[in-house]
């Protein structure tokens, strides 16, 4: 019995070794070398035996007695059964279409010809471009598809994938002459079913095992070692509250109209002077006009906000407001078109446009010829490229007049329509009412060139005026604009997430150094730190109300709301409890401080045009927010095990507080782990619906994998008696916590993979 149980935690150890290894060589010999040691069957019997051994294991130790960790366990070999499945019997390949060519066979993986049950012809191939570029955003397909009953026509693209009789076809690259594309084909009708009911399994059998009495999870928090149950009520249930309410970002998004216009670059001198902006008082006034943005009206300030923050990755640009910066691009777009606020993350994109810098201005995406840097790129550079590519499309937007839909119209039915200046507008449009939308701007500009600024901002009032009476109850009342504008003034959760996990982080320190010389906190550190966690606590609640009172519904929407709204019960919760346990008001803090920090990962780019379409799906926003809720967790307990080397290497007679900071940690890791295991099978799930794949080996998917294997140890205390020590587990934590950084950190900047970006 004992040497099958480390027969198969051995056997496991050495999958996570191989995966660890392979990632590496993938980086130094590419990926196909990587997907040879993944798919071998060295590799699939290392996992089948691993597996096997574990089966065995769990009906002698009679595992099957306590249902909800049995059915966990089941879950999982169920996946793995898929997983075996779709190796052995799925099949993959490619297939080359041309224009009004009939093909009934597909080429797999190892170069043979395989028939379908369908014949199936290209239509027509498109490529959808960003508005004023020459750059993909899509790649469309249509086909027609015909068998022994009918023939259906289908549009592939690249989040599209068609389905006939249990073969995904998706689009993956297309010919040089566009009269032709390749699509990859994919059959794994058993596989992917199996799978399917692994991942229902397994999160049923999760939350089973949160509400059953008698788990590992329950009886942790009833110890008699734990003398601040309080403490783990304030770090579990915010948690678990947030899981349940978090839904995906159902934002819709502002539909935009291609066009050809580029603005015309002209080359600018090495040194960058400062640009021209309105005063501020002025671009505050044009901040107060109302705009059609992400499918609802809202005032400029609010799309001033996003687009600041979508070119330069923050709100405020070298101390101009928001609205000093998008009034620039409008009314100074040559001055502008020399700024470096254009933020590149990917160091290819950097090497393309010839900067090295973080930032690249305008210029960088053209040569002195005036020619684009970026054409031409196949769909592979094209991911990878996107976000820059969608930031010059939102300038050349701007720079047509096509962007603003500021000008409300009404038809004969009352309903109301929002253009921007140079949309195209309806014919039957009153010619006073068509000449003021299509010339009001520009002469706006032109006061604004003269210095006029008086009549600028008496302009502005008449096209807010305009803007009342056309809309009528379509548009804002001044009451929701100032509301609305006061929460955009008011918005300062990047600062203060920083300010909550920096003070969280020096009080979790004092609070260790407290523990070390077994004395209490001081009183007047003790009161400072609740005065500043009532004040936040006062701020989120006024942002929160204003937001409700903005959206109209209680904000619980998407994932920036849930997180937000998660801060606010963990400040509640530590007000609650302040007076029993000082070590609330540091976990508090840094747990606010987490889950603002989560919540800016979604606001940090808005999504002021469509996004690639791969990338708009809600469950990529529930993939990341889960994830990343496990990493902070897993952030949780380092920190705590942190906190007891600490208080063992100044104190050797401190085991009763190293047991209470042992069960702490281990009522962490169990959510840490389970919801790590459910953001896996969501982006899974995300990746199958997207990609055709629900598992590529890429290196984050691997080292997620690592990351739940390793720490998923720890919940083994039974059949791994070691972790009962509660030293060992703390060292356990530390040096865990390793594979979490490499995993969000190291595959990033160093192993790469189409996850590098996240």
């Amino acid at each position: 019995m004992k040497q099958l149980k480390y027969s198969a935690f051995i056997l496991f150890g050495l999958l996570i070794l191989v995966m660890i290894i392979t990632t590496v060589l993938e980086k130094l010999y590419g990926t196909a070398f990587a997907r040879n040691i993944y798919g071998s069957p060295l590799f699939v019997a290392l996992w089948a035996i691993a597996t096997l051994l574990a089966v065995i294991y769990m009906v002698k130790s009679r595992l099957y007695k306590r249902i909800p960790a049995f059915l966990i366990h089941c879950a999982f070999i169920v996946i793995l059964v898929g997983g075996f499945i779709t190796w052995l019997a799925g099949e993959r390949g490619h297939i080359h279409l041309i224009i009004n060519d009939t093909v009934s066979s597909f080429t797999d993986s190892h170069g043979k010809q395989r028939n379908l049950p369908f014949e199936i012809s290209l239509k027509q191939f498109e490529i959808a471009y960003y508005p004023g570029t020459q750059t993909p955003m899509d790649f469309i397909s249509r086909v027609a598809v015909t068998d022994a009953d009918e023939t259906v026509k289908r549009e592939i693209s690249m989040n599209n994938i068609a389905s006939f009789h249990h073969y995904r076809l998706y689009q993956t690259s297309y010919d040089k002459d566009m009269n032709g594309c390749t699509l990859t084909v994919s059959y794994d009708p058993v596989g992917i079913s199996i799978t399917y009911a692994g991942y229902l399994l397994l999160f049923i059998s999760f939350v089973a095992f949160f509400f059953d009495k008698k788990s590992r999870f329950r009886i942790l928090i009833k110890s008699p070692s734990l003398k601040q149950p309080a403490l783990i009520i304030l770090l579990v249930i915010p948690l678990m509250f947030s899981v349940n309410t978090l839904s995906a970002d159902n934002n819709s998004r502002q539909d935009v109209t291609a066009h050809n216009t580029r603005p015309n670059i002209v080359a600018s001198p090495k040194s960058t002077p400062a640009p021209k902006v309105l005063p501020k008082d002025v671009a505050e006034d044009f901040g107060y006009l109302q705009v059609l943005y992400n499918g609802r009206i809202c005032p400029l300030s609010t799309f001033a906000k996003d687009f600041t923050s979508k070119l330069y990755g923050k709100p405020s640009y070298n101390g101009y407001s928001a609205e000093q910066v998008l009034t620039g691009w409008m009314f100074y777009f040559s001055d502008w078109q020399q700024q470096p606020m254009l933020k590149i993350k990917k160091q290819a994109t950097r090497e393309r446009l010839g900067t090295d810098g973080k930032y690249a201005c305008l210029e960088d995406f053209y040569n002195a010829a005036n020619e684009y840097k970026l054409e031409g790129l196949n769909l592979e550079d094209t991911r990878v490229m996107s976000d820059a590519i969608e930031k010059l499309g939102i300038i050349t937007m701007l720079y047509s007049g096509e962007l603003l839909k500021i000008y409300p119209v009404a038809d004969s039915t009352g309903s109301v329509q929002w253009f921007a200046q140079n949309n195209n507008l309806p014919t039957s449009l009153p010619e006073d009412k068509l000449i003021f939308i299509m010339k009001s701007m520009d002469y706006i500009h032109e006061k604004i060139i003269s210095k006029d600024y008086d009549e600028v901002k008496y302009l502005v009032e008449k096209t807010a005026l305009y803007q009342q009476r056309e809309a009528g109850n379509a548009s804002l009342s001044p009451k929701e604009i100032k509301m609305e504008t006061l929460y955009n003034k008011l918005d300062f959760l990047r600062p203060l997430f920083m300010f909550c996990i920096t003070l969280g982080l020096i009080s979790f320190v004092y609070n260790c150094v407290c523990l070390i010389r077994t004395a209490k906190p001081k009183r007047w550190a003790k009161n400072i730190l609740l005065a500043v966690v009532i004040f936040i606590f006062s701020y989120l609640t006024l942002m929160i109300a204003l937001r409700w009172h903005i959206c109209g519904h209680v904000p619980l929407s998407n994932g920036f709301e849930t997180m937000q709204f998660m801060a606010w019960c963990s400040l509640l919760l530590v007000m609650i409890i302040n007076r029993r346990v000082f070590a609330a008001l540091p976990f508090g803090l840094l747990l606010c401080g987490l889950t603002l920090l989560v919540s800016m990962l979604g606001a940090s780019n808005p999504q002021i045009t469509p996004l690639m379409p791969v990338l708009s799906s809600p469950l990529l926003c529930i993939h990341v927010a889960v994830i990343m809720i496990a990493y902070s967790l897993m952030g949780f307990a380092m920190l705590n095990g942190v906190t007891a080397c600490v208080l063992r290497t100044f104190n050797k007679d401190c085991d009763e507080q190293l047991e209470r900071l042992a069960v702490v940690s281990r009522i962490i890791l169990y959510p840490a782990v389970f919801l790590i295991a459910i953001g896996i099978f969501i982006g899974a799930v995300w990746a199958n619906i997207s990609w055709g794949r629900y598992w590529g080996w890429d290196p984050k998917e691997t080292w997620a994998l690592i990351t739940m294997l390793v720490y998923a140890a720890a919940l083994h205390t039974e059949s791994l008696p070691k972790f009962r020590n509660p030293l060992f587990l703390h060292v356990f934590t530390i040096i865990a916590f390793l594979s979490v950084l490499i995993t969000y950190f190291g595959v990033n900047f160093l192993l790469g993979g189409m996850h590098s970006y996240a």
